[in-house]
């Protein structure tokens, strides 16, 4: 199961790293930073209100970009209100509702408001079950149902996650954590190596395969498996810490 902070959400269109050119601006805002401050949290909001912005002035994909902004420097509830309001701005039951939908799902979703991202989750797909996005709302949704206590419905939407789109590592890799929880090893392990050749490889994904083998009596490969997983966790560690030095060094 990936971690909290690893919730999946879109990448925007237009940018080939979304983050890298960061303006929380957008230039449709046309926002007079003498008057007011970028990053106050209210901008967005207070701004794309139907009676001062009219629904046609609005870019909703830049103003996905500017929520992904705010989910790349953790400001999590910021990110929800601004994916709201481009859901409500993007052309009804369109992919780009759904994306906002299913963004702002992601950003309960690190907030811990399972019943929030839900709903959202739920939404996007009402839109459109089969769509580029819907694998990443059900992968999600089937996250949240987990921590919500509903593991069955958590089992059932990672294997709609899976046959929406077969190529998406995270989504082998829930329904591999999911089938390991319910002590079925053998398909979890064949789930979780899925994900690992589509590209899905870090500690996580190593201690859960390394739990599975274990499960089904391969010790001896579960142990080299857990010790991988452990190497990279240091490797991981090292580097933080060193990234630490070099920001103290700038300072």
């Amino acid at each position: 199961m990936t971690d909290p902070e690893d919730h999946d959400f879109s990448e925007g269109d237009g940018f080939d790293d979304p983050y890298e050119e960061f303006d929380l601006d957008p230039p449709e805002l046309d926002v007079d930073p003498d008057k007011v401050d970028p990053v106050d949290s209210r901008v967005v909001a207070d701004l794309l209100d139907d009676q001062n912005v009219p629904t046609d002035e609005v870019d909703v994909e830049e103003l996905i970009d500017v929520g992904l902004n705010y989910m790349n420097i953790n400001r999590f509830e910021q990110a929800a209100d601004t994916f709201e309001r481009a859901a409500q701005f993007a052309p009804d039951d369109s992919k780009l509702e759904q994306e906002a939908w299913t963004n702002k799902g992601a950003a309960h979703a690190e907030l811990e408001e399972w019943d929030a991202a839900i709903g959202d989750y739920r939404e996007a797909l009402r839109i459109d079950e089969d769509s580029e996005h819907a694998a990443t709302a059900e992968t999600n949704l089937a996250y949240a149902l987990w921590e919500s206590g509903r593991s069955e419905q958590a089992l059932e939407h990672a294997e709609k996650a899976v046959e929406i789109d077969e190529r998406f590592a995270e989504a082998w890799f829930n329904r591999g954590f999911f089938l390991l929880e319910r002590g079925l090893a053998e398909d979890a392990l064949n789930s979780i190596e899925n994900a690992i050749r589509l590209g899905l490889r870090n500690s996580q994904v190593l201690d859960e395969k390394a739990r599975a083998l274990e499960e089904l009596g391969q010790y001896d490969e579960a142990e080299e498996i857990a010790e991988e997983a452990e190497e990279m966790r240091e490797q991981a560690e090292q580097e933080l810490i060193e990234e630490r030095q070099e920001q103290q060094e700038q300072r």
